[in-house]
């Protein structure tokens, strides 16, 4: 049974998480705040976290507890799930690692859906990699099935955003992408500064492995392209 953390510091909205996410088929554990979920997740990590933002006395609880989740696990599947919807907080959260954002006025099973698919794609982690699935440009692989991508055959840690950039340019060496295709294609809505600051971490997650890699080429005014050598 797949385990399920929700950190709400509301009594009410957290009860009416939990039971639905419990009828649903999860094990469904609730915090009410930062401390005491760092406390239990010492011990044990759910198989997936949803986190409100402001907790209790902390404005941003949700954005430090998210750092400390992501120090503990790359994978772990972390939602923001709160009622502040500035794009600056939906920024925030993505940059910060979270898988998903979304505001309270959700529907329950809309979010359901949202957790469905999350480990969906963490089942496909998990599976042995299908041949038909890599796609290899020199030294650089993308496993499509199970969403990894390696370097000179080592594995580049990148989000689920930085893989889906990563392909749309490496589908086409050479093509340039603007920024909203490369937006389009990893299915993100946010501004070209953002889409910069994406691009600027995948290279240097290649450079970390490879100080000589500058496959990544930035076109001035039009977006950029995988330079194959």
């Amino acid at each position: 049974m797949k385990k399920i953390a929700i950190i709400e510091d509301e009594p009410a909205i957290r009860e009416n998480y939990i039971e639905m996410l419990s009828l649903q088929g999860y094990q469904v554990s609730g915090f009410a705040d930062r401390v005491s979920a760092e406390a239990a997740f010492k011990n044990a990590l759910p198989d997936l976290a949803i986190v409100d933002i402001g907790l209790g006395h902390e404005i941003d609880g949700g954005f430090l507890l998210c750092q400390t989740l992501r120090s503990l696990s790359k994978t772990l599947p972390i939602i923001f799930l709160t009622a502040r919807d500035s794009e600056i907080d939906t920024v925030c959260g993505l940059r910060m690692g979270a898988d998903d954002y979304l505001t309270k006025d959700i529907s329950l099973a809309h979010l359901a859906a949202r957790i469905g698919a999350l480990f969906r794609r963490m089942e496909a982690l998990e599976q042995p990699a299908d041949a038909n699935a890599l796609i290899t440009r020199g030294q650089l692989t993308l496993d499509t099935q199970r969403m990894q991508v390696f370097w000179q055959q080592q594995l580049v840690d990148l989000t689920v955003t930085e893989f889906w950039m990563l392909h749309s340019l490496a589908q086409r060496p050479g093509h340039v992408k603007s920024r909203n295709e490369l937006m389009s294609d990893a299915k993100i809505y946010v501004d070209d500064s953002t889409i910069t600051s994406h691009v600027k971490r995948i290279r240097k997650k290649f450079i970390a492995l490879d100080s000589t890699f500058d496959c990544i080429d930035t076109v001035y005014g039009m977006g950029y392209r995988w330079e194959q050598h």
